[in-house]
């Protein structure tokens, strides 16, 4: 099998002491820094680049950026992720409850990587800030953008309004974390009303400010406001990153030099001018589109990015080449293998997949391995699983043991939940009258997992586990009894009891919501 690293090569050269001497303001996407920027005494090479997910970021590391920003993500969302390690693709992600991978990193850019947060609470941000400090260079906060969705919850540029809440949420994280942490901002009407709030800025410990040259009523086609960035570097001590001259000066490499002497700061940050051809950052030259794309295609199918964010950057690549024979195919793709197809790399997506599914199949064989060898050889084991069509409504195995258990003056069921980290299934133990129960099966949720576990308890004993296949439903006719009584007692005019499906003695014992995630 070909190794990951042979099959994506890099494109910059070597780095190292053998490598060429890096030449002042050297670029990456999102920024270019001269002299290299130093996040107080932690040196941090530069250019930087703002690109969002992580095969854009990665391609730009390779055409020679050294800092590169993810999107701004917002803090709420990220605070509802669980960390999980991805053995499969190699990647730390941070995944939502419903599954969805909000942000993915992976251990090439963990000292290249600034995460860039939306937030206008300090607590939430310093709380997000922790839960992904170790596998990040460093934090950002947006202050600058002027998009509805940002503003409307009081962040990016509304923070521009409230210079109280941006130096509680900056000395926050300054204080909280030990990561440089940064922001980016958006000019104010008058030169004095930023330098002012600037100058507040710096007084709270950041290691460096990003500035867009234009403020928040401004979008890319106005002129950007070069003087007001050098203001900004003549007032203050820490480095100023200069953003916004993607539209009227970077249009090649050199073209980044001459925004930063035109804005005399110490970096230059690119976004627009990366996204359409991120070999921006190469002093050599462009290299041609189509294998520019292919490259961020290779990084797309490796790093299994999702196919709309692959589009929308191929999109943004092609640009006038839109209206043309494989830009109308790249616009009617819907998924990863046609859109590589489109740019006849077929055979490629297949080869990658199929490496895919056999180090998933390894992981799995060496994860059941494990489970073998760590399994209390007390605990009893089928391979069962619980199928809700094959059970009355609201009767479950479940409430069937905790009836049975109730009855036999046992303790209630204790139930205990892990969640193994390759493939986020569930796997639950049962203990009843001291003896543990499972299924050698794994559940795509803790309620399943735990239903699969009674089923191999009742079924050890002998006891009904409540099918429809088992004829007559004692808790059925229970709670058919039960209703009945509260029917008689409204004909007396007596208050209405409790449904009977929501009394104690059908409702299942639920064990705590942190499932504990099984080691490796």
């Amino acid at each position: 099998m070909t190794p990951w690293k042979s099959r994506f090569p890099r494109r910059s050269p070597p780095r190292g002491a053998a490598a060429e001497p890096r030449r002042e303001g050297s670029t990456a996407i999102g920024m270019t820094v001269n002299p290299p920027l130093c996040f107080r005494g932690k040196k941090i090479l530069a250019p930087m680049v703002r690109v969002g997910t992580l095969p854009m970021r990665l391609l730009a590391l390779d055409y020679g950026a050294d800092i590169v920003y993810c999107e701004e993500l917002i803090d709420i969302k990220m605070l509802q992720c669980k960390r999980v390690i991805n053995e499969v693709l190699e990647t730390v992600d941070f995944v939502a409850p419903n599954e969805r991978v909000v942000f993915r990193t992976c251990e090439r850019e963990r000292q290249r990587v600034v995460f860039q947060m939306g937030s206008a609470d300090a607590e939430r941000a310093l709380a997000v800030a922790k839960l992904v400090e170790s596998d990040v260079a460093g934090i950002d906060i947006n202050m600058g953008c002027p998009k509805e969705y940002s503003t409307k919850g009081g962040m990016g540029a509304a923070l521009l309004s409230d210079p109280d809440k941006i130096e509680s949420i900056l000395t926050a994280l300054v204080k909280g974390v030990c990561k440089p942490v940064t922001c980016k901002i958006r000019i104010l009407p008058s030169v004095e009303d930023t330098v002012n709030l600037v100058k507040r800025i710096e007084k709270t410990g950041i290691a460096a400010i990003a500035v867009h040259g234009r403020n928040k009523e401004e979008r890319p086609q106005h002129p950007v406001h070069c003087d007001v960035i050098k203001a900004i570097c003549e007032a203050v001590s820490i480095p100023v990153i200069a953003n916004g001259g993607s539209h009227d000066f970077i249009k090649e490499y050199m073209d980044i030099e001459t925004f930063q002497k035109a804005t005399a700061a110490s970096s230059v940050m690119i976004a627009r001018a990366a996204m359409w051809n991120p070999s921006i950052f190469r002093k050599e030259g462009f290299f041609p589109l189509k294998d520019v794309m292919q490259d961020y295609l290779k990084y797309a199918v490796r790093y299994d990015n999702h196919y709309t964010n692959t589009k929308y950057c191929l999109c943004q690549m092609l640009r006038e080449q839109l209206e043309t024979a494989q830009g109308k195919k790249l616009h009617a793709a819907q998924s990863t293998q046609e859109i590589c197809e489109v740019f006849e790399m077929g055979d490629f997506y297949e080869e990658t997949r199929a490496i895919f599914e056999a180090k998933k199949m390894s992981l799995e064989t060496e994860t059941q391995d494990e489970d073998d060898q760590v399994d209390d050889p007390d605990v009893i084991k089928m391979a069962v699983r619980f199928d809700k069509r094959e059970y009355p409504p609201q009767i479950t195995p479940k409430m069937y043991l905790l009836e049975w258990c109730r009855k036999e003056k046992h303790p209630q069921p204790v139930y205990e939940t892990v969640q193994r980290p390759l493939d986020r299934l569930f796997c639950s133990v049962v203990t009843v009258a001291e003896r543990k129960y499972r299924s050698t099966l794994w559940d795509k949720s803790k309620k399943l997992a735990e239903q699969a576990a009674a089923i191999v308890c009742l079924r050890t004993l002998g006891v009904p586990e409540g099918k429809l296949c088992e004829g007559e439903n004692h808790l059925i006719n229970k709670r058919k009894r039960e209703d009945q009584e509260r029917l008689n007692n409204k004909d007396h005019g007596e208050d209405l009891a409790e449904p009977s499906h929501k009394k104690a003695n059908f409702i299942e014992e639920t064990s705590d919501r942190n499932v504990p995630k099984m080691p490796r």
